[in-house]
């Protein structure tokens, strides 16, 4: 039985083809080319304190590796997911006694999924790296802003990784096959080149999940009983049975999540029906909850649409109501129904931007007190008071129009709500502009 798994067979495919040096490092041109920040630190040897930013299988393990090489560094490998405070404190001790000793040894302390550290823990680290006892290098998925503290991160220059490119994913496949002592290389295992590209865009930018699917591949075409015959090839039929179903980086709680609904937002806001429906697509194949995006679409149609088409807030309700009767699949179609008729409906911000203004001047303000003629007058203790005194009945006026204040006295005369002149808020914005001037004329009588 031919062993696929190399020199060492508990070690994946991934694993065993992790670069060992800057040279044999794929992608991340932005940071390592000629010239960039990255190369630059790793020519002069100096390493600084650093958060390496990315999704998963981008290269942030490696990098951090090759960095303490370069550096000339003790590396410590910290998961923030298994290990705590007291395992600082070893780590810690061990760097002072390197720090103290006859050929002193900067220590490079590498903290895997830094963000799951809380608080406290991460307060661990400060001391160490503001002493210069410790070089961190944090590696995170998650956008450091919102998971690491502001003293940590004030101490380390924030490097951002992107997801790997297609051709960069290709050219580490390849390397893969060819390599005979960590790959598959004493396989002579021939690889179509669609097949290839089409385990590359299901790895979705992640080195690690593009070698994991070519070693499931390359392990089902390789048996005892096929030993020695023809040539093994990984063809296109045979990446897709071994895949069974792309998955695609996402986090419901994460920041992808956020980034996709405001790309959905966004796109619906510009009237880009093709965009919205993209990124729409893109949440739903990643696992988004349905009623989630609906939800999103209810608070679109009042906070971007508003009376410039009335019927917008309709077909979004109507739009939930839908998927929750029909479910998925079928109710998704649903989805792109209203988010195609919230893009191309007419814009308007005017009902959510009086809203915000309104309680700006409550906040403001306070509990000013409500006009005493249009307070409700049930008892006669509350009519003698001035409860609804000189109140106007609009329906028995001409147009329905009467001339009275509305709001508290400190307001008076404040105008909230300004409707543009798109959709149906142009009738709205014509019809108060014709009130406006039968009340003024009025006045003058």
């Amino acid at each position: 039985m031919n062993d696929l798994t190399g020199p060492d067979k508990n070690v994946p495919l991934a694993e065993r083809m992790r670069p060992r040096n800057i040279e044999d490092f794929v992608g991340q041109d932005e940071l390592l080319g000629k010239d960039r920040l990255l190369r630059r630190l790793i020519d002069q040897k100096s390493i600084p304190s650093l958060l390496l930013w990315g999704p998963p299988g981008s290269g942030k393990t490696t990098l951090a590796r090759i960095l303490a090489q370069c550096a000339g560094a003790n590396f410590v490998f910290f998961s923030a997911v298994l290990s705590g405070v007291k395992e600082i404190r070893q780590i810690v001790a061990q760097a002072e006694l390197l720090h103290k000793g006859d050929t002193p040894s900067p220590t490079i302390l590498f903290v895997d999924e830094i963000h799951r550290f809380n608080k406290s823990q991460q307060d661990a680290f400060l001391p160490h790296v503001e002493s210069g006892l410790l070089t961190l290098i944090g590696a995170t998925t998650e956008n450091p802003s919102f998971h690491v503290i502001a003293p940590l991160l004030s101490r380390c220059k924030v490097l951002v990784l992107q997801p790997l490119t297609v051709e960069s994913l290709l050219i580490i496949l390849q390397h893969a096959l060819q390599d005979k002592n960590n790959g598959l290389g004493s396989f002579n295992i021939h690889a179509e080149e669609d097949s290839l590209e089409h385990i590359c865009r299901m790895a979705d930018g992640d080195a690690r999940r593009a070698l994991n699917l070519l070693e499931i591949c390359a392990s089902l075409i390789i048996s005892e009983d096929k030993a020695g015959e023809d040539q093994p090839v990984i063809t296109l039929e045979l990446v897709e049975e071994a895949s069974q179903r792309s998955t695609y980086r996402y986090d419901a709680d994460g920041e992808e999540h956020y980034n996709l609904i405001s790309a959905l937002h966004k796109s619906m806001r510009d009237s880009d029906p093709d965009g919205s429906i993209y990124w729409l697509a893109r949440m739903l194949a990643a696992g988004e909850e349905p009623l989630y995006v609906a939800r999103r679409l209810i608070r679109f149609a009042s906070e971007d649409i508003g009376n410039a088409d009335p019927q917008a807030l309709g077909v979004a309700i109507n739009c939930r109501d839908a998927y929750h009767t029909l479910g998925s699949p079928e109710g998704e179609l649903a989805l792109v129904q209203a988010v195609t008729y919230l893009a191309t409906a007419p814009k308007s911000n005017a009902v959510y931007a009086a809203y915000k203004a309104v309680q700006s001047d409550i906040k403001n303000t306070g509990s000013l007190l409500v006009p005493l003629h249009i307070r409700n007058a049930p008892t006669r203790l509350m009519k003698d008071l001035g409860y609804g005194k000189n109140y106007k009945y609009a329906h028995d006026n001409d147009y329905g129009l009467v001339e009275q204040e509305h709001l508290p006295e400190e307001l008076k005369g404040k105008t909230y709500y300004h409707p543009t002149n798109r959709g149906y808020e142009a009738l709205v914005k014509e019809r108060l502009t014709k009130w406006r001037q039968i009340l003024s004329e009025r006045k003058k009588q």
